[in-house]
């Protein structure tokens, strides 16, 4: 079970310098004080909606880089949640940083003061991608920071971004199978968007960037997730939470707030594809799946029963769900024979073939050169 997070924004605190797709004036809210760390976790705690021995408790310090500040404010950050540590009302603390602010040092005070998750902004692990979104660090950072915390027994999540300057959907691929490689216990992915007042806005303005589309993202995104899934990966999450900042702020790129649903729609849309013309014996079907994915096969606004029923001309196709059909399965019944499609069959299909080269139609979402030359 997912633990409850109690989170904490220290707004922009320890960045080094602004990444190419940073949008200060977004992240310029309030700044907490350590006292103040303390009063949200008494509120957090007393509004809790289940009880409080059910699920494991995290105070979470986002919004910046926290192992990049000063060991000083650090400690008195995590000092201000031990008490809670200490009583059992917290079990942990979670933060995110970047992979090139873990020193030993740090790593030590962490881990003395009840740290247990590290997300790491990652972003790519291809070092032109790095360069050209000015994220300060390399690829073997990442590497050597996500290798040390599991070897000092952390929690280690991943954050990964679609649509980087100079990314395609290859280099995207291949940074997701270095990232398995290492072996985090699970993985953030989101999509790269041009915010008022980054420099992106600026190489927009000037043609010198394109953001992925809103299609292009989910064919990338289809083929990470099967990556993820096949090599036993979590994915905590797929997309940006819907803020009234980010709307405010949006320019372009391919926002949806519920783009993890279109990426598990699309997929089903691809696996009822296949079963369709592998095994349709006349102008009725039914497709049967699991009671929870119900929903992402039929599509928002059952767009994929439209779309595959218009696809193969059928007259009528209906869905069941049923129990006892494997979460991520999909089952055609026609006039002579029920077949069935996992999700792993899936990765090895012909329709995966298929997704790799929709990818790579879109190689380069940056004009060549960086950024205002």
């Amino acid at each position: 079970m997912t633990p409850w997070i109690i989170p904490i924004f220290l707004p922009h605190q320890g960045c080094r310098q602004r990444c190419l797709f940073c949008n200060q004036k977004m992240t310029a809210q309030h700044m907490p004080s350590p006292q103040a760390v303390r009063e949200c976790i008494h509120d957090s705690l007393h509004h809790l909606s289940f009880p409080k021995e059910e699920r494991k408790k995290q105070v979470a310090f986002y919004g910046g880089s926290f192992t990049s500040m000063n060991h000083e404010v650090q400690i008195s950050y995590l000092s201000e949640v031990q008490p809670f540590i200490s009583s059992g009302m917290i079990d942990s603390i979670r933060l995110s940083t970047r992979p090139d602010g873990l020193s030993e040092e740090t790593l030590t005070i962490l881990k003395g003061y009840g740290v247990k998750t590290i997300e790491v902004g990652v972003q790519s692990m291809v070092d032109d991608v790095l360069l050209r979104s000015e994220r300060g660090h390399t690829a073997k950072d990442s590497s050597s920071a996500i290798l040390r915390l599991k070897e000092r027994g952390f929690e280690v999540g991943v954050h990964l971004m679609v649509g980087l300057p100079g990314d395609s959907c290859d280099q995207f691929l291949n940074s997701l199978d270095q990232i398995i490689n290492l072996k985090p216990d699970f993985v953030r992915i989101h999509p790269t968007l041009v915010l008022k007042g980054t420099t992106m806005e600026e190489l927009w303005k000037l043609g010198k960037y394109s953001p992925l589309t809103l299609e292009e993202a989910i064919q990338w995104l289809k083929k990470g997730v099967l990556q993820l899934e096949k090599a036993s990966i979590p994915i905590a999450r797929i997309g940006l939470q819907p803020t009234k900042e980010l709307e405010e702020n949006l320019l372009a790129g391919p926002f949806h707030p519920a783009l993890h649903q279109l990426v598990e729609s699309a997929l089903f849309y691809d696996m009822a594809e296949v079963l369709l013309q592998k095994y349709l014996d006349g102008a009725r079907a039914v497709l049967i799946c699991h009671p929870k994915d119900l929903s992402n096969l039929k599509g928002q606004k059952n767009t994929n029963l439209i779309t595959l029923k218009e696809r193969f001309g059928l007259q009528d196709l209906r869905i069941e769900e049923n129990k006892e059909v494997r979460r991520g399965s999909l089952l055609l019944k026609t006039s002579s024979e029920i077949s069935c499609l996992d999700r792993m069959e899936l990765a090895d299909s012909d329709i995966n073939r298929g997704l790799k080269r929709a990818c790579s139609l879109r190689e380069d979402p940056i004009v060549p050169d960086h950024p205002l030359n």
